[in-house]
């Protein structure tokens, strides 16, 4: 079950309410009495694969660029 606060409570409690949003609970900031947001964790990713593309880029990619490419980039 969610709890609900005011956004006048979350601003002197904010830090209290990240904490326990981190810890699983929903909280639902409400204004004037309606749900306005949902304080949530955010979720962690999956941790980096080395190798996950290999075979698909060329050597080519790692060339350096030509001049007037260069000149496009304001370089």
């Amino acid at each position: 079950m969610a709890t609900i606060v005011n956004v006048h409570e979350a601003k002197i409690h904010l830090s209290q309410l990240m904490e326990r949003a981190h810890a699983g609970e929903e909280i639902i900031l409400a204004k004037a009495g309606k749900p306005y947001a949902r304080l949530l964790p955010i979720e962690r990713g999956q941790p980096r694969k080395p190798g996950l593309v290999k075979g698909r880029v060329g050597e080519a990619f790692f060339e350096p660029l030509p001049a007037e490419e260069l000149e496009g980039w304001g370089q």
